[in-house]
């Protein structure tokens, strides 16, 4: 079963097909502990920009491996696109961005991406 996200404004939305997570990543970096991230990742074949690519802008820090996608009207970061550890592209999608999921009820793995 598919869902769906977007942005605050609702500029940019998008599509992941797969079943909504039940587990979320929180990691303590400094860029995911400013903005409060609970992540969950998915094949790029998996996720379709739905709409407000002209909205987008990217924010790159690090490493510079995942493209942090942001909507330059609202601010609100729904998702970024990176590579997996073995190259593979994938989504990285904000699931507080998507009114569809109880976050309350998700299995938080805690990442210390601080040490990285």
């Amino acid at each position: 079963m598919a869902f769906e996200g977007s942005c605050h404004c609702g500029k940019v939305a998008y599509r992941v097909d797969a079943d909504p997570p039940r587990q979320a990543m929180a990691c303590n970096c400094s860029h995911c502990r400013r903005k409060g991230f609970l992540l969950a990742f998915f094949p790029a074949a998996q996720f379709t920009l739905e709409r407000g690519e002209d909205d987008l802008k990217s924010y790159l820090f690090y490493k510079h491996n995942i493209e942090h996608r942001f909507c330059t009207t609202c601010g609100a970061q729904p998702f970024a696109i990176g590579n997996m550890p073995d190259g593979s592209v994938m989504a990285a999608v904000n699931l507080r961005c998507v009114p569809g999921i109880d976050v309350d009820a998700l299995e938080i793995q805690k990442v210390d991406g601080a040490s990285f």
